[in-house]
C-alpha cells in the first residue's frame, strides 16, 4: 500500500501576515509560512510597542496595533519589504 499526499495550491499560496495598523492605515510588517511564527512575531512586536509606548505618546505619535491575518502571495504589494520592528519610531509606519 502506498501513501498518497494531496497538496492544495490554495494552501501552498497562503501565508500569514503580521499587519501593523495606525489610525486607518494598514501595512504588512512581515510575512511567515506558519501561523505560529506569525503569532510569535506579532507578540514580540506588541512587546516592543509596550516598551516604547510612553515615548510615542510623549512625542504625540500614534501607537501602532499589530494583528495576524492570512494573505495570499499574489496579494502582497509588488515592492513590499518587511517593516523594521521599531520602524514606528522612525516614522516609517505612518
Amino acid at each position: 500500500m502506498s501513501s498518497v499526499e494531496i497538496f492544495s495550491r490554495a494552501t501552498d499560496d497562503t501565508l500569514w501576515a503580521v499587519v501593523a495598523t495606525v489610525a486607518k492605515t494598514d501595512r504588512i510588517a512581515e510575512v511567515f509560512r506558519t501561523r505560529a511564527a506569525a503569532l510569535e512575531d506579532c507578540a514580540w512586536r506588541l512587546q516592543q510597542v509596550r516598551d516604547y509606548e510612553h515615548l510615542l505618546r510623549r512625542n504625540k505619535q500614534p501607537v501602532p496595533h499589530y494583528s495576524v491575518a492570512p494573505i495570499r502571495r499574489a496579494d502582497l504589494p509588488r515592492r513590499w519589504r518587511p517593516l523594521p520592528a521599531l520602524g514606528f519610531l522612525h516614522g516609517s509606519l505612518a
